[in-house]
């Protein structure tokens, strides 16, 4: 039985000396009002591997929709972006999510949401997301790109709580809903006009 195992064995062996690993990905987390929007538009970025629709920077010990939505737990809604940085970097990723996925200068609210859960935010994940993120908030501060002053957080992340099922890809599973229309639409007109070499269908 032992020869005839291992000739069994050898040829899978011999395989995996062979298999090209995965490529390397990286994660960022970002928060810029009601999460449907943000979503989206990072779903249409290349180079992006996976958005996923959820609930950062809160001291409750766990975190849904409905605890979330009363603004008593500290969560904003997030989405935690999984990105190939062989394909995009995190400077870019940071030029959407200002450009495109938000409006920056918003205290504590986006559009016609209202409270800390859909504050202006970037958790970071290591100290370099921080400098980065930093740095780029400082940049666009001195340029005065905007008329009003900056707001967002910078803040380390502690964790990331996965919103619900019905929140995921929602814009793409709605399309024809008047705050997906009116809220969230023509962002994705703007990153395709804006960032025409990071968009993509």
């Amino acid at each position: 039985m032992l020869p005839a195992l291992l000739l069994l064995l050898a040829p899978a062996r011999a395989g995996l000396a062979h298999t090209t690993p995965p490529p390397t990905t990286e994660t960022a987390v970002f928060a810029g009002g009601c999460f449907w929007g943000v979503d989206a538009v990072f779903k249409h970025v290349k180079g992006v591997v996976q958005v996923v629709s959820g609930y950062a920077g809160g001291q409750a010990p766990t975190a849904h929709y409905e605890i979330v939505s009363t603004g008593e737990t500290g969560h904003a809604e997030s989405v935690e972006v999984t990105y190939d940085p062989a394909q995009i970097t995190y400077r870019q990723l940071l030029e959407v999510f200002f450009t495109v996925a938000h409006d920056p200068t918003e205290l504590n609210r986006q559009g016609p949401d209202v409270g800390t859960q859909y504050r202006s935010a970037i958790f970071y994940k290591t100290p370099e997301q921080q400098r980065e993120a930093q740095a780029y908030i400082a940049e666009l501060s001195r340029t005065h790109l905007y008329e009003r002053p900056i707001v967002t957080q910078v803040a380390a992340l502690d964790r990331f709580y996965p919103a619900e099922a019905y929140h995921q890809n929602y814009l793409a599973l709605h399309m024809t809903q008047p705050y997906i229309v009116y809220n969230d639409l023509p962002k994705l007109d703007k990153l395709s006009k804006t960032f025409p070499a990071l968009y993509r269908q």
